[in-house]
C-alpha cells in the first residue's frame, strides 16, 4: 500500500514566486489528506496533477491566514467535478466560522456535503480503514494543533512451511490466515493465524507540526515517525525572535526529531527572509543535531516506506 507526502507549499507568512504557503498532502492508496492549505495550494495540486476531488479530509493547524487562505478556492474548485463523498474539515475552534463566512461572503456554489469538526480536546479526530489521525495541542499565539496519521499494526510475515506442516492446503485458506482468520485444516484441526505468522509489524507514521514553540511533549507525540514535517522558521541567531513570535528554529526542531527518534525530518514554513540559498544555513544547523533532516521544497514528493 503506497503512502506518499507531497509538499504543496513550504513557506511561511507570505508567498514568494517559487514558494507557496504551507500545505502538505498525504496520499494513501489513492485517498488524499490535506494538512493546512496556504495560498498557492491549488497551483501545486494542478502542477502535480493530483486529483483534488479525492481529498477526504482537510486538517487545519490554526486559523492564521498563511495556513488557510488557499482553502476557499479549493472548496469552489471541488464543485467543478462530481463528488459523492463529503469533505471533512477538521481544525481548532473558529475553523467552522471561517468556512461558513467564506461560503457566505463569496457566495460559493457547493454541490457536495462539507462537514466541519472543531477540536477542543486532543485525541483521535479521524479514523479510516487501517489508520487513525490524532491531534495534539501546540503552543502558538492562538489555538494550534499538530497531527499524527498512524497506521494500525500489520500481520506478521506468513510462513508457508508452517501452514504445510499443519495440513493447510495452499490456496484461499492461506489468504484467510494472512488476513487474521482462523481456518480448518484437512484433518479437521483449527489453525490460528498466530500458528503460521510471525510477530506483528508496525505500520507507518506521519507527523505534522507547524507554528509552535518547541517543547518536550512534541517529541512524545511524534515519537517514531517515519516522516516528521516540522517548522524550522528561523536560524539559531534569531532564537529570541522565534520565541517572541512563538515559533521555533530549525535547530530546535532537530532536537525534537532526535528526542523522538524519527526516521526522517523535513523542515517547512520558512521565514520569507531566507532565499533558497540561505536555507542551507537552516539545514546545516539542523543536520548538526539530527543528520536525517531534509529541506522541503514546493512540489517535492517523498515516499514513506515500510521499515521492513
Amino acid at each position: 500500500m503506497n503512502l506518499e507526502a507531497f509538499i504543496l507549499g513550504s513557506g511561511g507568512m507570505m508567498p514568494l514566486p517559487n514558494r507557496h504557503l504551507t500545505s502538505v498532502l498525504l496520499r494513501r492508496e489513492g485517498e488524499l489528506f490535506l494538512f493546512d492549505g496556504g495560498e498557492g495550494t491549488q497551483v501545486s495540486l494542478k502542477r502535480l496533477n493530483l486529483r483534488w476531488k479525492k481529498i477526504s479530509v482537510i486538517f487545519v493547524s490554526h486559523t492564521h491566514a498563511d495556513h488557510v487562505t488557499g482553502i476557499p478556492g479549493l472548496l469552489m474548485l471541488s464543485s467543478q467535478v462530481d463528488r459523492d463523498d463529503p469533505l471533512y474539515i477538521i481544525g481548532p475552534p473558529r475553523i467552522a466560522e471561517y468556512i461558513e463566512t467564506s461560503r457566505r461572503v463569496l457566495d460559493m456554489y457547493i454541490n457536495y456535503e462539507i462537514v466541519v469538526k472543531e477540536i477542543t480536546e486532543p485525541g483521535i479526530v479521524y479514523q479510516g480503514d487501517g489508520f487513525h489521525v490524532r491531534a495534539f495541542n501546540l503552543r502558538h499565539t492562538k489555538p494550534c494543533l499538530g497531527y499524527v496519521l498512524e497506521e494500525d499494526r500489520r500481520p506478521g510475515i506468513f510462513h508457508p512451511e508452517k501452514a504445510d506442516a499443519l495440513g493447510v492446503p495452499r490456496g484461499p485458506l492461506w489468504s484467510r490466515l494472512q488476513s487474521g482468520e482462523t481456518v480448518t485444516a484437512a484433518d479437521g484441526r483449527e489453525v490460528r493465524p498466530e500458528d503460521v505468522l510471525g510477530e506483528t509489524r508496525s505500520g507507518r507514521k506521519f507527523s505534522f507540526v507547524t507554528d509552535s514553540l518547541a517543547f518536550p511533549e512534541i517529541a512524545d507525540e511524534v515519537h517514531g515517525s517515519d516522516f516528521f514535517v516540522c517548522e524550522g522558521m528561523f536560524e539559531r541567531a534569531l532564537e529570541e525572535s522565534a520565541r517572541e513570535k512563538k515559533h521555533m528554529t530549525a535547530e530546535q526542531a532537530a532536537y525534537l526529531a532526535k528526542a523522538a527518534e524519527v526516521k526522517k525530518m523535513a523542515l517547512i514554513h520558512y521565514s520569507p527572509r531566507y532565499t533558497d540559498y540561505d536555507l542551507k544555513q537552516l539545514l546545516k544547523e539542523a543536520q548538526n543535531i539530527f543528520p536525517g533532516t531534509i529541506l522541503t521544497r514546493d512540489r517535492m514528493v517523498y515516499p514513506i516506506e515500510y521499515i521492513d
